[in-house]
């Protein structure tokens, strides 16, 4: 067969046929060039400190850069979510994001605005760190306790800031969710991450925050800040001494502010696969293990079929807790 011959027949074949039978378009091929791994929140948050070391080992394991992208929007993540949903299902586009994922498009509904995205468009790829969230307070405020906070703030309703991520985001929630359990009334002050809230914190411009160890440790350890009491169901390692909520006689107040990869519900078969296969030795590396336990923030992995059953689990109760808070601002 000549060359003339061959092109003929080429150009016969279907479309979708001639692609795959380029390898440079082969699904097999993924990644041929750079993955961004969108962060809908500035730096310093928990989707932050998941992504940065995750990014790196999944870099050297498949041999392209992957790109950590913080979409700092504000909206308490919806806009990054959003840019991730819309982005095409080929595995070029994924998402470290936070348990507000569910929360968000929620929230949007409680206000009776359209949703910018749905929890239906994406897919769980793998959990990251799961952690029960953490009651933070500057190391200069007067409240030893949390039952020292609690008594100021019925005796002052609506004077004590507490800084969040946005409205409805995971810090904004878990506040909320102990505020309501207390029977007092803060100020919320939302910032366009959990970063920017914590930097407040450390200003003296909020009072209080809700935030995860890991972003909280190097605080807490250099005396800049104390923590009250922890919103888990158990004690955490790296603050044995600090009690739960449901210590303290709060039932109903616990939350985890967790972190995992998605990827587009359409992202084919085989990509997916690669991708969870590059997940799970990226979490088993010792850079990404040695980050996130000096950060106090072990490892949490699950892979995609658990992680899903776990985010539908988790879904379900946080939306029954925004509706229950009702509408915020």
């Amino acid at each position: 067969m000549n060359r003339r011959e061959l092109l003929k027949a080429a150009a016969a074949l279907p479309l979708a046929q001639r692609v795959l039978a380029d390898p440079a378009f082969a699904q097999g091929a993924w990644p041929a060039h750079n993955v961004t791994m969108i962060v809908p929140f500035p730096a310093g948050g928990q989707a932050d400190l998941a992504a940065r070391p995750v990014a790196q080992a999944l870099e050297k394991i498949l041999g392209k850069p992957f790109v950590v992208d913080n979409r700092a929007g504000g909206a308490g993540g919806s806009i990054g979510n959003a840019a991730a949903a819309r982005a095409e299902p080929d595995g070029y586009t994924l998402l470290m994001t936070l348990s507000s994922l569910a929360v968000l498009p929620e929230a949007d509904r409680l206000f009776d605005r359209p949703a910018l995205y749905e929890v239906s468009q994406f897919a769980p790829v793998a959990r990251v760190l799961a952690d029960p969230t953490l009651l933070a307070v500057p190391a200069s405020a007067p409240w030893k306790t949390l039952q020292d906070f609690v008594d100021d703030a019925k005796q002052r309703p609506g004077q004590i800031p507490y800084g969040s991520s946005g409205p409805y985001g995971t810090l904004h929630v878990a506040m909320e969710m102990f505020a309501a359990s207390a029977g007092i009334k803060l100020l919320h002050i939302p910032f366009r991450g959990a970063g920017p809230a914590l930097t407040a914190l450390l200003s003296g411009t909020v009072q209080a925050l809700a935030a995860a160890p890991g972003t909280l440790k190097q605080q807490v350890d250099d005396g800049k800040m104390r923590v009250l009491a922890n919103w888990g169901a158990e004690r955490i390692a790296s603050y044995p001494d600090l009690p739960t909520f449901r210590e303290l006689g709060y039932k109903d107040v616990e939350f985890y502010i967790w972190a995992g990869l998605f990827a587009q519900a359409a992202l084919p078969a085989p990509i997916m696969t690669r991708l969870r296969e590059a997940m799970a030795q990226a979490v088993q590396s010792p850079e990404v293990t040695k980050t996130f336990e000096t950060a106090g923030s072990p490892v949490a992995y699950l892979d995609a079929p658990e992680f899903s059953k776990f985010v539908a689990e988790d879904s379900a109760r946080l939306i029954a807790a925004v509706k229950k808070i009702g509408r915020v601002e």
